[in-house]
């Protein structure tokens, strides 16, 4: 059973990676401006959530920034500050209503020489997803998937003794007080100052899935100053807009992956209603002043642990 899981995230990566040669996303990015290529299923229906947040966040959200993101080089050894003439040339290639997607014929096709698509910012949201339907689907009734930063918790946990097991990315803390308590995952939203292990606060949820995007996540320093992989569609630096990290809740992981890097970008204001937009969904926004914001709903689920950090009711 778990090596059907762990084929099929293999099998997805072959489809949906932009740094592998060879796949389906790669043979698109290699044809922009040519023609169209024939792809599988499970890239067209990714793409089309990826151009439905691009719409919904006025591209600001874009999964057409593949050659921005690889001027930069983030999670890898040649990450770099980009010259201002490449960093011009990458963002006139980026424009979402340039994807084709042909359903009939199941293929894509960028119509600009140039473009390129990065669905790193959707894809593992999609393989959670996937993980949790092959595990449900032979009568697992209960788990955590953690795919770096991507946590599904599904079923009722059932535990009776406090146990505290660090994923790669959030903290489980299984601990609960009644019958009712004992059903809920216990999610340690993770510090964006600190490293590995270090919470600001635990996120009870059920069924649900936990996504964060943020500056700690993919970073080098140069000059003192930290750039981050979160990018600008507008002048194709780091975001900068006094966020730390953005982290959502929600019932598919692929929704949350897409909001959880949408609404890091727009802040606040506008991520807040993209959040609203899509049912079940909830965030926790923290600020580089320390304070932390929930959205509606939320209050009951969160708990702030660390003292530096104080929720902001505004």
């Amino acid at each position: 059973m778990y090596s059907r899981v762990f084929g099929r995230l293999m099998e997805l990566e072959d489809i949906l990676s932009a740094n592998r040669e060879g796949t389906d996303l790669d043979m698109v990015n290699r044809n922009a401006g040519i023609g169209p290529v024939k792809v599988r299923p499970e890239l067209i229906e990714v793409l089309e959530k990826a151009l439905e947040y691009a719409e919904k966040s006025n591209g600001f959200f874009d999964p057409t920034v593949g050659s921005l993101v690889k001027l930069w080089g983030f999670g890898t050894e040649e990450n770099r500050i980009p010259g201002e003439e490449e960093i011009l040339q990458a963002l006139k290639t980026i424009n979402y209503r340039e994807v084709e997607i042909n359903n009939a014929e199941g293929t894509v096709f960028l119509k600009q020489t140039g473009m390129a698509l990065d669905l790193g910012a959707i894809a593992k949201g999609y393989a959670a997803d996937e993980a949790v339907r092959l595990l449900t689907g032979e009568a697992v009734e209960r788990g955590i998937i953690d795919l770096g930063g991507n946590i599904f918790a599904f079923g009722e946990r059932k535990v009776k003794k406090t146990i505290i097991g660090f994923l790669k990315d959030l903290i489980v803390l299984n601990s609960g007080k009644d019958k009712n308590e004992e059903s809920f995952w216990r999610i340690g939203i993770q510090d964006p100052r600190e490293g590995r292990g270090n919470y600001i606060g635990i996120l009870k949820v059920k069924n649900k899935t936990v996504v964060t995007s943020g500056i700690y996540e993919r970073f080098f320093e140069e000059g003192g100053r930290r750039y981050h992989h979160i990018l600008s569609t507008e002048n194709g630096f780091p975001v900068e807009n006094n966020m730390l990290s953005v982290t959502i809740t929600a019932d598919n992981s692929i929704d949350a992956d897409a909001l959880s890097t949408a609404a890091f970008i727009l802040g606040w204001e506008q991520g807040q209603e993209l959040i609203a937009s899509v049912n079940g969904a909830g965030g926790i926004f923290v600020f580089d002043d320390l304070t932390v914001r929930l959205t509606t709903g939320l209050e009951n689920d969160f708990m702030l642990t660390a003292m530096e950090y104080q929720i902001d009711k505004q």
